[in-house]
């Protein structure tokens, strides 16, 4: 089996075993000044996958660790297995995103202080039963964190159906903002889409049916991918976002943002993107070239980035900025989001010894677990 081992920058005040989440898998045994992760194992669901899991578990449970760390969410196996423990130990479970921060400051060498952490991904559990995927946590450290900003919830229409038929993401977002009349803008993908399936999936719309709330950013490229492409349904997730990474790559011309709007709730901010979408579909109907189109929503998304850091840096004067979650495996979206920020006097922390995705999961729940009082 072979292991990586992190130095620390604090150490551990008891041996801690935490167990990461459901794809790209980590084990993380946290001990003295050294965390030590297990090989990534891809999809917890897959039988192979679990077997290695429970063999990498058992193996840091003879170090005999006295907290066992978790995540929230209760279907991903890893969760499961944990609660399925003795009693004997002491069970944490811990946020996705807050983990994800966590692991990226962990990563750096960054000792116990605040930051601004924003957390991209597909989707994790949050703290409201509802699913999280585009957050803004500002302070955060290795012990709390405050969502202070995110991106507009949507309902997943048919929840993990969503992903593999991105369409229906589309037709929310086209939904709030056209009404009925979206189906009249003559986009070729809702030509292909089933009317008649349109109108089930708005019943379970508008009684909440079957369509959990999710803030995710890994959605919102599904949806601008499925508009961009016309492709209803994709055969595995984040397949419409590396396409869109690899279209935008081929755009070498200047070119502005689109449009959002950054909205105060009493809780935080809420970023919109709904002038993006109409912005968008204008430029299609005008037979924009689709290479500017990705290129101008990857700098849309790297701009929502900075205005809403730029707005948490001058409410607490933290100067600090943390990126982590799968979302930034894109390596374009990375770049553009670190030169906006870097323009803006930020220091900027992404990952160094571990990927930004799932497989870093580990060792921010170890981190967070020893901060716990």
């Amino acid at each position: 089996m072979e292991l990586k081992k992190i130095r620390l920058p604090f150490k551990i005040k008891e041996p801690i075993l935490a167990l990461g989440g459901q794809t790209k898998n980590t084990v993380c045994f946290a001990k003295g000044n050294f965390a030590i992760l297990s090989p990534v194992y891809a999809d917890l669901g897959n039988p192979k996958d679990f077997l290695g899991f429970k063999q990498s578990v058992s193996y840091f449970l003879k170090k005999k660790p006295r907290i066992i760390a978790y995540d929230l969410h209760p279907e991903y196996q890893s969760t499961k297995f944990a609660l399925s423990l003795p009693t004997t130990y002491y069970l944490l479970p811990v946020q996705h995103h807050h983990a994800h921060i966590v692991s990226c400051m962990a990563d750096n060498g960054l000792k116990n202080q605040n930051v601004i952490g924003v957390a991209f991904d597909g989707t994790g559990l949050g703290i409201d039963q509802r699913f999280w995927g585009a957050e803004f946590f500002c302070p955060c450290g290795y012990k709390n964190f405050k969502r202070t900003a995110h991106l507009r919830e949507i309902p997943l229409l048919g929840s993990e159906r969503a992903i593999l038929e991105p369409w229906r993401l589309t037709a929310v977002w086209l939904y709030l903002i056209y009404g009925e009349r979206f189906w009249r803008l003559g986009l070729g993908g809702f030509k292909k889409a089933n009317r008649r399936k349109w109108e089930v999936l708005k019943k379970m719309y508008l009684s909440g049916f079957n369509s959990p709330m999710a803030s995710s950013m890994g959605r919102l490229f599904d949806a601008v991918g499925s508009l961009v492409f016309e492709k209803n349904k994709v055969d595995f997730e984040a397949e419409l976002a590396i396409r869109l990474e690899k279209l935008a790559t081929r755009y070498s011309l200047l070119a502005t943002s689109y449009s959002f709007k950054i909205v105060r709730r009493k809780d935080g901010y809420i970023i919109d993107p709904t002038p993006m979408f109409r912005q968008i579909i204008l430029e299609l109907k005008r037979k924009e070239l689709k290479e500017k189109i990705a290129y101008k929503f990857h700098l849309t998304i790297a701009k929502m980035i900075k205005d809403t850091c730029l707005i948490l840096r001058k409410q607490t004067s933290i100067n600090k900025a943390v990126l982590s979650g799968g979302v930034f495996q894109n390596n374009l979206l990375l770049r553009l989001s670190l030169d906006l920020l870097y323009k803006e006097g930020f220091d900027v922390f992404t990952h160094n010894y571990l990927p930004c995705n799932d497989s870093g999961i580990s060792l921010g729940q170890a981190a967070i677990a020893n901060f716990k009082d």
